[in-house]
């Protein structure tokens, strides 16, 4: 009970740290969903690997109906969790989270197949997931990773990356030296991420371009 009682002290403060809209600890307890789907999910948790599986099952589902967030009560979750804005989150049964893992709306942490056992994502701490982000199958994404939002992810993501697009692909890797020497890591600030599809884009269209050009100088050249 203790045990329980430390983790829901730290993920309330974990919405101080990372929710600069919170001005209060009342408005924290009223008016945050994501906190409440937490809290449940942490008692729904123990219920569970007490073999009260039906029960736990029962207050994850009213968690859901409540706050629109829904949280397996079999996913192991760490330390001070935050799910802002939550409404659409799906954390599957066999999803394992790190600690200081944030996760925006709409974020899909799924599975690929119908064989029980291991078939959810694990995040490992400090990441972050953008809003709309869908991460499937039984991968794992490393450390200190984030992933942008609309991104589908169906593959291994090694620590300290940043990952964009359908389906996601590494496009920022931070330097393990510097990272430990404390350099700053931006927090998915979409506007200042490359974008892989946008510049295959320009390519192909300066090759048709290219290609335009010499087509027009084999006919004048012809005539």
């Amino acid at each position: 009970m203790f045990k329980l009682l430390k983790l829901m002290k730290d993920d309330f403060g974990m919405v101080f740290d990372r929710d600069p809209a919170a001005r209060s600890k009342i408005e924290i307890v009223l008016c945050y969903p994501g906190l409440h789907a937490l809290i449940i999910h942490r008692i729904a948790h123990v219920l569970w690997n007490n073999h009260l599986k039906l029960i736990g099952r029962l207050l994850s589902h009213f968690s859901r109906w409540i706050t629109g967030i829904e949280i397996h009560p079999g996913a192991t979750i760490g330390n001070r969790f935050f799910v802002d804005h939550g409404m659409g989150v799906v954390v599957g049964e066999t999803a394992e989270i790190g600690d200081d893992v944030m996760l925006y709306q709409g974020v899909t942490l799924g599975g690929t197949s119908w064989n029980k056992g291991k078939r959810h994502p694990t995040l490992e701490n400090n990441v972050v997931v953008g809003a709309g982000a869908i991460i499937l199958g039984p991968v794992t994404i490393g450390h200190d990773s984030r992933i942008g939002s609309s991104s589908v992810v169906i593959h291994d993501v090694p620590s300290l990356s940043t990952v964009v697009g359908i389906p996601g692909k590494v496009v920022r890797r931070r330097d393990p030296i510097l990272a430990e020497e404390g350099e700053h890591h931006f927090d998915l600030q979409h506007g200042t991420l490359p974008d892989p599809f946008g510049d295959a884009m320009d390519g192909l269209r300066k090759s048709v371009a290219e290609l335009n050009d010499r087509l027009l100088e084999v006919e004048r050249r012809s005539k």
